[in-house]
């Protein structure tokens, strides 16, 4: 596909403008992604922004972010397309009633064309960015998908194009740029991987987590957002948690602060804002246990 992405460093610059700030090894595999139009499957705990990267890139790019969520149970046609059966029975009635008032025999084959035509057609995702690419696919949390739907992903990004009954071939004139999620709850099949370039997207260390918020959130004070992040680094380090707050969290929690007026991250207000950064009770009841050590340690 055409891009506007000169250089990894220039996808570091153009991200950058978003909010976006992503290392050399990720700039670089985007850039490749996107230079040989090529998927990138992007793995790694939540929040550490996969998700994040294909929203960032979109905006870099101005192109239109088309997302499929996955979820246990899909298939093709909730990714693909479905026919908008209501208005089909809507138009069937009314060709019967002007076929009724005229005294006119009805062509079956004409109706069914009809019946079958673009009008009616519901566009879902996968279809949806075939025929509006240049675009950004955002195919979210593949992991969670069954392998026959891996299957039918892996055929539609080797050929770009999928094919309706009823209406033909449908195939996209620019590959979209498409960026697969995994939280690895499960392992994908090889030649899905063999299709994509990989990156595994860690959590940030100190320095570049709080680059982050800085540039995310300039109104945060800047004490505040070093001891959060320091906080937060910490929590990850300690190995004790059910789920370590990912960077997400870290800027979920930096909001918190700054929207009740802290100026400073002490014991009581971080007890008060800890469910902006733990999502489990025994997460937040062991840390709650242990902040004073948290925030002097």
């Amino acid at each position: 596909m055409e891009t506007a992405f000169t250089s990894p460093a220039d996808v570091t610059s153009a991200l950058a403008r978003t909010g976006y700030l992503a290392d050399e090894a990720l700039s670089t595999i985007t850039f490749l992604a996107s230079r040989l139009s090529r998927p990138v499957l992007l793995e790694g705990e939540p929040g550490t922004g996969k998700t994040a990267l294909a929203e960032a890139l979109a905006e870099a790019l101005d192109l239109r972010l088309i997302r499929l969520q996955c979820y246990e149970g899909i298939d093709a046609t909730q990714a693909l397309y479905d026919w908008d059966f209501p208005r089909q029975i809507l138009h069937l009635r009314a060709v019967e009633a002007v076929t009724h008032e005229a005294g006119a025999d009805g062509d079956a084959r004409a109706l069914e064309q009809e019946l079958f035509d673009e009008r009616f057609l519901l566009a879902r995702p996968v279809l949806e960015a075939l025929r509006a690419a240049p675009c950004v696919l955002l195919v979210d949390e593949i992991d969670r998908a069954d392998d026959e739907f891996e299957a039918f992903l892996l055929e539609v990004l080797s050929t770009w194009q999928v094919t309706i009954p009823e209406l033909g071939t449908i195939s996209a004139a620019t590959p979209p740029l498409v960026v697969l999620t995994s939280n690895r709850t499960r392992e994908l099949h090889d030649a899905l991987k063999r299709r994509c370039l990989y990156h595994w997207i860690d959590h940030p260390g100190l320095a570049r987590e709080l680059e982050i918020v800085r540039s995310r959130l300039p109104e945060v004070p800047e004490a505040l957002a070093e001891q959060v992040v320091t906080a937060v680094q910490r929590l990850r380090a300690s190995g004790e948690l059910i789920k370590p707050p990912g960077v997400a969290e870290t800027l979920d929690w930096a909001r918190a602060l700054e929207a009740v007026g802290a100026t400073r991250l002490d014991t009581e207000v971080a007890a008060a804002t800890l469910g902006a950064a733990l999502k489990y009770r025994e997460d937040s009841e062991r840390v709650r246990g242990a902040l004073d050590k948290l925030l002097t340690a």
